[in-house]
């Protein structure tokens, strides 16, 4: 998947779009103050942001447009990417030696999960809410879902159904998969042509174990150590089969495009933009297996304790620029994580030309009537997340790590 948003796409559409954005926020933010929040600061600031869920692919326009409209009160913007694993560590560290020079964070919920158990991020919600857009007055209800799992510590930014789907090579796959059992048996005859990359730091496969309970009917989906029994036997058995699990979702859709895969974990975004990037060949296609509810995901923005008050201040400012429906509108991107507005209203009309055209190439018709008529489950609380990652690292993933 794409790693930066260094953008061929630069018509004339785009960039009347982009100029429009940034005349748009420079007249709404021509006040000296956050929202009765933090007084923002005299002079700019330069501010450091780390990426560890890929969502800088959907962001980085805004965040620039933010950066271009603001020289009052940005310097520079850099950006920085990492695996969501370490992050925690990172931050840790640098709070504890009390230089922290992360100003910002985008990821998923499995760094901010990591995070919250260990205390450290800043409570956005109620100590900022004065600086920020109300999340229940401007989110889709099902983003508004995912944004309470971040117990205040993150805002919603980005949001999809997610998964999981499987996505497989129709010229290979002749017999395709329509139930659990049957993936497991399939994937029995055909060792090591089956692929899914470490929970931890992977979309799909977080949303893989995830969606398996209500695909076998386990005991509590929302329980992963008492409610799981046949989805743990379940992964263990299809892990014989499976030669190794990537460290990131990257890999699983490089060996797939390349023909050492036939089947692999997907996603809606992850379906959609290996595809428009031809990573993945045109003609691969998607399967949900029989019991399907789609697991939600989400990109959040969050803010580790330690940011100076000048830079909190311009942080909330730029957070809450990022949720208008003109900024939103970008994160349709080239599909990868479709839709990808969490914000209401903000329909692909609203998106700049290249990614109408993306999505009108390359996205599925079938995905309206799946979001339609499948229930969307929210993913594990992220005290349980935590568990379910360190379960699967231990009695699956060091079976075949590489």
């Amino acid at each position: 998947m794409k790693n930066d948003h260094s953008d061929k796409k630069t018509g004339t559409s785009r960039r009347q779009f982009v100029e429009g954005g940034i005349a748009t926020l420079a007249a709404l933010h021509a006040t000296g103050v956050s929202a009765q929040g933090l007084p923002l600061p005299k002079s700019p600031v330069a501010l450091n942001i780390i990426d560890v869920g890929g969502a800088l692919a959907l962001l980085q326009k805004p965040l620039e447009n933010y950066r271009d409209a603001k020289k009052n009160l940005v310097s520079r913007m850099t950006f920085i990417k990492a695996p969501a694993p370490e992050l925690p560590g990172k931050i840790k560290a640098m709070q504890e030696a009390n230089r922290v020079d992360i100003d910002l964070v985008i990821g998923g919920l499995d760094a901010l999960a990591a995070g919250i158990d260990q205390n450290l991020w800043v409570k956005l919600f109620p100590d900022h809410a004065a600086s920020l857009p109300d999340p229940a007055k401007i989110l889709m209800p099902a983003a508004l879902d995912m944004h309470n799992l971040g117990s205040g510590q993150g805002m919603c930014v980005v949001y999809y159904p997610s998964g999981p789907l499987l996505e497989y090579m129709p010229a290979r796959v002749k017999q395709v998969p329509t139930t659990a059992e049957e993936l497991l048996a399939w994937a029995k005859q055909n060792p090591n042509r089956f692929l899914y990359a470490r929970p931890a730091n992977s979309g799909p496969g977080r949303t893989w174990i995830m969606g398996l309970p209500y695909l076998l009917g386990d005991k509590d989906p929302k329980d992963p150590v008492n409610g799981w029994d046949k989805t743990w036997a379940y992964l263990k058995e299809l892990g014989q089969y499976v030669e190794y699990y990537p460290t990131g979702t990257g890999a699983t859709m490089k060996e797939f495009g390349d023909g050492s895969r036939d089947i692999i974990i997907s996603t809606t975004g992850w379906d959609i933009n290996p595809r428009v990037l031809g990573i993945v060949p045109k003609e691969a296609k998607i399967q949900t297996l029989k019991g399907f509810h789609w697991v939600s995901d989400a990109q959040y923005m969050y803010v580790p304790k330690g940011v100076s008050n000048d830079k909190l201040a311009v942080v909330l400012d730029l957070i809450s620029h990022t949720m208008t429906p003109q900024q939103q509108a970008f994160t349709y991107d080239e599909g990868y994580f479709y839709p990808g507005p969490a914000v209401k209203d903000v329909p692909l009309s609203m998106a700049p030309e290249s990614s109408q055209k993306a999505i009108a190439e390359y996205g599925r018709p079938e995905y309206a009537d799946l979001i339609a008529n499948n229930k969307i489950e929210v993913p594990l609380t992220p005290d349980k997340m935590v568990l379910a990652f360190r379960r699967w690292d231990e009695e699956v993933g060091t079976k075949r790590a590489k």
